[in-house]
């Protein structure tokens, strides 16, 4: 065999192969692409849905509710044998179902259970009385439950076994006070409604709605809709959950519900996942309304939208082409495809193990230079968004770390801002020698300020002791609110004259700057130098004992601890 054979037949087996691999990458990426396709559908055809919904409802609801505070309606619930005020009140439902969507509304009184409807086709204008509610009437449990709950609005899908009607029933209570008198509202007709928001004849793709525990309440299969669920117990709901497969993905769907309920959501959150129903793997988006208290869930198929199989002639084509022109191809594919891919590969590969340095990708034309610009373009907003999302986190946790460390009154560092600077003097001093003092104070007769004075003067006090503090401090030393009206300092470097010298100013700069004004003040201190292996707490013991010297011996005085021997 020649070696123009063999090479072609290389080149043969080689193309072959590369179409293979080539399919195999392309039937990822394609269903990669798909299901991100899937995703921006999905988040869309919510949105679009729930538009579609609460732009009606919202209207009907607005309209029941200022039906409901009528003062002539809420005159007449309170005296419903009142022949006067009846008449008036029929005139005034009369005016609100000429402006309701349905032309329809109802009026059940509390006092009496008597319920009040008229229709589109004014049927009942001269007998709008059309029964009357009882407590042991099943049919009418939907009443005495909403009157229990005392929501202010209610969405009900539910036959009239009277009226002969199935709607969508918008329930809203008349109150008086803490009192209900009634419920008023108006229904919109089930058939009509879910023809126009509900069932949009799309194929691939099933919209739904349910309430607050995942009942179906609008779905095009009348069947699987849970009539009357303010009324059923817990366990015998028709629950959209109930349409999935498997029970790891009902979990999951229902815990998404209660999720998006949570007061961390954002408005207008969508939540998508994915589930098996009926055999098919779905995509399934949801979004809460909290304006009536449903969710819309929209359920897609990938394979029915948008299949697989419809990019087989592309790739049947592209076979075609190689094994036309092989070598030319050969050469091609490796310039054009599969070195940019392969770079493509990489960088991807790089930002899922965390590396976000800008990635070195290949210049490209074509669908494979737009990907690769798509996913640069990716790559540096995740860059970007990392970076900012780390500063936003160091500049919070320094935020909480200044916050922790500070006494809100005075400014000064608080007891744990003062703890860690004693404990970073103590490790110094240990490690290289450097001495430092401690000085505790507090103010003579706090008490007495706050009780005669008011709290606001013992702050006043304290604000202005904190203030000469800073005043008569090395910028490297440092003071802190220890607690209640005890201040603690910390200098370093320091020696025995220096404590004295610094200890003394600050005790005669009080007492001096405050002498004159409306509330003088003078402080007891004691003092200790630190030696090299003093233990923090044994350090904070005798200085103490020395604060306690300085007020036996009369106040505003300042007293140095004993050395231990």
């Amino acid at each position: 065999m020649s070696l123009k054979s063999r090479f072609l037949l290389l080149t043969t087996a080689l193309t072959v192969l590369a179409t293979g691999l080539a399919w195999v990458l392309f039937s990822a990426v394609a269903e990669r692409v798909i299901e991100q396709w899937g995703l921006r559908v999905v988040d869309i055809q919510v949105r679009y849905d729930s538009a579609r919904l609460l732009r009606p409802i919202e209207r009907e609801i607005a309209l029941a509710q200022q039906m409901a505070d009528s003062q002539v309606l809420k005159r007449w619930a309170r005296e419903p044998q009142n022949p006067l005020y009846k008449a008036q009140a029929l005139r005034e439902m009369e005016s609100y179902r000429l402006n309701f969507q349905d032309r329809s509304f109802f009026v059940a009184l509390q006092a009496d259970g008597a319920y009040f409807h008229n229709n589109a086709a004014n049927d009942y204008a001269q007998q709008p009385l059309r029964y009357h509610l009882r407590p042991d009437n099943p049919a009418d449990a939907w009443f005495y439950q909403l009157v229990r709950q005392g929501r202010p609005f209610h969405l009900n899908v539910n036959p009239d076994e009277t009226l002969k009607v199935t709607k969508l029933w918008i329930d809203v209570l008349m109150r008086d006070g803490d009192h209900t008198l009634g419920i008023v509202g108006t229904g919109v007709e089930l058939d009509a409604f879910l023809r126009e928001v509900v069932d949009l004849s799309q194929p691939g793709i099933t919209s739904l709605f349910v309430d607050g525990n995942g009942a179906i309440q609008l779905y095009r299969d009348q069947k699987l809709i849970d009539f009357a669920s303010v009324v059923k117990p817990e366990g015998q709901k028709s629950l959209f959950t109930q349409l999935l497969d498997r029970p790891e993905d009902r979990e999951r769907m229902q815990a998404h519900l209660q999720r998006l309920r949570q007061p961390d959501q954002p408005g207008g959150t969508v939540l998508n996942d994915f589930v098996v129903m009926n055999g098919q793997r779905h995509l399934v988006g949801m979004a809460y309304l909290p304006t009536i208290g449903w969710y819309e869930v929209t359920l897609i198929d990938l394979d029915q939208l948008m299949p697989v199989q419809r990019f087989v002639p592309i790739a049947v084509a592209l076979g075609l082409v190689l094994v036309a022109s092989l070598g030319l191809f050969h050469l091609a594919l490796r310039r054009w495809v599969v070195h940019p891919l392969a770079a493509l590969e990489r960088a991807m590969l790089r930002v899922r193990d965390g590396d976000l340095a800008p990635p070195e990708l290949p210049r490209a034309g074509g669908e494979v230079g737009r990907l690769i610009g798509h996913f640069d373009s990716m790559a540096r907003a995740i860059r970007d968004n990392t970076r900012d999302l780390e500063a936003k986190v160091r500049e919070r946790t320094e935020a909480l770390d200044r916050l922790a460390s500070v006494d809100a009154l005075t400014g000064l560092a608080n007891r744990r801002g003062m703890t860690d600077a004693l404990a970073r003097c103590a490790e110094r001093a240990r490690r290289d020698g450097v001495p430092y003092g401690v000085i505790y104070l507090d103010i003579d007769w706090f008490k007495q300020i706050n009780d005669q004075r008011g709290h606001a003067a013992g702050d006043a006090a304290l604000v202005e002791v904190a203030r000469l503090l800073r005043a008569n401090l090395r910028p490297y030393d440092h003071a802190g609110r220890w607690g209640g009206d005890e201040f603690l300092v910390v200098l370093a470097p320091c020696d025995r004259d220096t404590l004295l010298k610094i200890g003394e100013r600050i005790r005669e700069d009080v007492a001096a700057q405050t002498r004159d004004s409306s509330q003088p003040v003078t402080l007891s201190m004691g003092g200790t130098l630190a030696q090299r292996h003093d233990d923090c707490d044994a350090l904070l013991h005798r200085v103490d004992e020395a604060l306690y010297a300085a007020k036996a011996a009369g106040r505003n005085a300042f007293r140095l601890a004993e050395e231990p021997t």
